[in-house]
């Protein structure tokens, strides 16, 4: 059952920046924080700044604890399910000259005709 919560508007407005940042939806950003969170009160070994490394190809997964790759794993899954601008842009230019494949509004991969073509 969804929850209703007060947020003070100063930190509404930073959950809202990085929700875009980071292309989620503004209650996906929560859920992020509160794993994050969670993960880090549950282990004084937990560095979040590791799985930011890791997610940038700077640092081996491996070396994560197992802590810090769960949230890694979250983190990736997250990062591979959202479409970034850059990629929007990308598939709407190419739906607008007929060309290549893209996603349809559920996510699910399809190809399209080029002009002419059967």
């Amino acid at each position: 059952m969804a929850q209703s919560i007060k947020i003070s508007e100063e930190e509404m407005e930073l959950l809202r920046r990085e929700a875009k940042l980071a292309s989620r939806s503004i209650a996906g950003q929560v859920t992020h924080w509160l794993r994050i969170g969670r993960s880090i009160e549950r282990s004084p070994d937990f560095n979040y700044t590791r799985i930011r490394e890791a997610l940038q190809a700077n640092r081996s997964p491996d070396a994560l604890t197992s802590e810090e790759q769960a949230v890694y794993v979250d983190e990736l899954i997250d990062i591979a399910a959202s479409e970034t601008p850059e990629q929007a842009e990308f598939y709407a230019s190419r739906r607008k000259a007929g060309l290549g494949v893209g996603a349809d509004k559920a996510g699910r991969i399809v190809r399209q005709k080029q002009p002419g073509r059967a």
